[in-house]
């Protein structure tokens, strides 16, 4: 049966957790080499909301390990809030790793993981939310802190976090989303919960209502920038938009913004960046999942030197695109950018977990849209089925969740996938991830970070 929302299939297999303890790193570290290697050895790791004990709720994340010959899926790490030295415990209403991200807060040369619990009741404060940073060691994950919301970001506080040099200072920072507004905590943060300047990112309207982010260098200027995708009211007009900020050294400055829709439909859209043609800008690919009673489409918000200007819609419609756009599949209900296949362009990864197959309702699939000279098209685009995860199966929702980064160290990202009964990671190769050699993840029951 299809969930119309992102929030609502991912809360039915959702199971997260998160660490806090003092570890301390390397006497002066350089920021780590990648913003998800947590135990500094040179490698990406991988972090995913997993399942809950028998004996347990609120919430657990499952972390794998990279290492010299690839992910070590025999021995996966679970944390949760019951974890040694994480702040706080899981309860029944907790939602414990619903939105994650990562980068090294403290500059220690090991990367941090952040855990945002949208649901969380502090005190006698329903659902007011907490985000928890998970400190990287030498030993990996171990440890972790609240990072405390400013007045007004209560309320689901955490429920989707982006982190980026946003003031090209070299200190990573955080953004978080709380009480339906976007904050930026500017680095650096230490174990003892301090950080830099805390500000609104505020739209100058009253009525922007923000439910979602995505960071990425956009403008070619080196610093990361920031897309906030809201709800506008102007009087009797709502729409849903996408809002571009453009990373500057004294914060970040607002851009322009792009209408997804002329009026409140719930299209929930979810945004990614990469530079899809290599022009030296990144790309804005907006994920519209219930667009056209739910068919779904992909926009694509090229990047220039001002910020984002034209833009291309994808949808199952586009010439070159495999299967026929149907309601309620979803295209574009996950999305992920890397370079899959190594030629220098990022590619894009595009789940449609509702589409039907053969008459199995709701088996899913993935596009993968390689880049390319002139941007992402149809003619480049490939088809994973269902079937590489296993027998053919309804109700499998294959592509609910997406996450293209290079695990292997090869040059090529590879693809993990998650599904309703498991999740798999396909290698990059010179065209598109491959099931040959494909490994099973341990334990996913909620979504990637992106």
């Amino acid at each position: 049966m299809r969930r119309s929302t992102t929030t609502a299939l991912v809360a039915a297999l959702l199971a997260t957790g998160v660490t806090p303890v003092f570890l301390t790193g390397p006497a002066a570290a350089a920021v780590a080499k990648h913003y998800d290697d947590f135990n500094g050895d040179g490698r990406r790791d991988l972090a995913y909301g997993g399942y809950n004990d028998v004996d347990r709720e609120g919430g657990t994340i499952t972390v794998v390990y990279g290492t010299t010959t690839g992910l070590d899926t025999a021995h996966p790490k679970y944390l949760h809030q019951d974890s040694a030295g994480i702040p706080g415990s899981g309860e029944e209403d907790d939602q414990f790793g619903a939105s994650l991200a990562s980068a090294d807060l403290n500059k220690d040369g090991y990367a941090d993981l952040v855990v945002g619990n949208p649901t969380e009741h502090v005190g006698s404060d329903d659902y007011r939310g907490t985000v928890t940073v998970l400190w990287g060691s030498k030993t990996g994950l171990s440890g972790g802190t609240n990072i405390a919301p400013v007045g007004g970001a209560g309320g689901h506080f955490g429920r989707d976090l982006a982190t980026g040099d946003f003031t090209g200072d070299g200190s990573p920072d955080l953004a978080v989303i709380g009480g339906e507004e976007a904050w930026l905590y500017r680095g650096p943060f230490t174990k003892s919960g301090t950080t830099g300047k805390v500000s609104k990112i505020d739209k100058g309207s009253g009525g922007w209502y923000s439910s979602a982010l995505a960071a990425g260098k956009v403008d070619g200027d080196g610093k990361t920038d920031l897309v906030v995708i809201g709800t506008e009211i102007n009087g009797s007009q709502i729409r849903e938009r996408a809002w571009y900020l453009k990373g500057t050294s004294s914060g970040l400055a607002s851009g322009t913004s792009k209408t997804l829709s002329d009026r409140q439909e719930g299209l929930y859209p979810s945004p990614v960046i990469g530079d899809f043609d290599k022009n030296g800008y990144g790309d804005i690919a907006l994920g519209v999942p219930d667009k056209d009673n739910g068919k779904g489409a992909v926009t694509i918000w090229r990047g220039t030197s001002s910020g984002p200007g034209t833009s291309v819609t994808l949808t199952q419609a586009t010439s070159g695109v495999s299967g026929s756009p149907e309601a309620d599949d979803n295209f574009g209900y996950a999305i992920s950018a890397a370079d899959t296949n190594g030629d220098g362009y990022a590619d894009l990864a595009v789940g449609v977990p509702h589409e039907d197959v053969d008459g199995d309702e709701d088996q899913g699939g993935v596009h993968v849209f390689r880049g390319g000279s002139g941007g992402l098209s149809g003619a480049r685009s490939s088809w994973i089925a269902q079937t590489v995860l296993g027998p053919a199966d309804s109700h499998a929702a294959f592509g609910y969740t997406l996450r293209l980064r290079d695990l292997t160290a090869d040059g090529k990202a590879d693809l993990a996938v998650g599904a309703a009964g498991g999740a798999l990671l396909m290698r990059g190769t010179s065209t598109v991830p491959t099931k040959t050699g494909a490994i099973t993840l341990p334990e996913l029951g909620g979504s990637f970070a992106d």
